[in-house]
């Protein structure tokens, strides 16, 4: 399954209360990575896109620098963002211990499916 952008995909994401508290479910057709991804402090992903991807992230810490085109912003635990195939983008680490984002690729794509536009790695 392909999401046509945003709006379709968190269309089809649901939130379910309990006498415990809740849990959100995503949608999972159309998905082809989950990771979980720890920055460093000071660490920093190189400036990429995709072109065979869209890229949802949910932020699990604070302590992050993340670009998505022009913009750069600071975002709090539990904030979501979508990366539409294409964007530039990038995270760094800016606290003091190490910051987690969630990422799901939407999409059929591979890990080779990364453009490097730049990289203090070197890669």
């Amino acid at each position: 399954m392909k999401y046509a952008d945003y709006d379709e995909f968190k269309s089809f994401i649901s939130e379910d209360h309990r006498p415990w508290g809740s849990f959100r479910q995503f949608p999972h057709l159309g998905i082809s990575s989950v990771k979980i991804i720890t920055v460093d402090p000071g660490g920093l992903l190189s400036l990429q896109y995709h072109n065979k991807r869209d890229e949802f992230w949910v932020v699990l810490d604070d302590g992050l620098e993340i670009t998505v085109g022009d913009e750069k912003i600071r975002p709090k635990a539990g904030d979501e963002l979508w990366i539409p195939k294409g964007t530039l983008h990038r995270a760094k680490g800016i606290g003091d211990k190490p910051a987690r984002f969630f990422e799901l690729w939407v999409g059929e794509s591979e890990e080779n499916d990364i453009v490097r536009v730049e990289d203090v790695y070197k890669r």
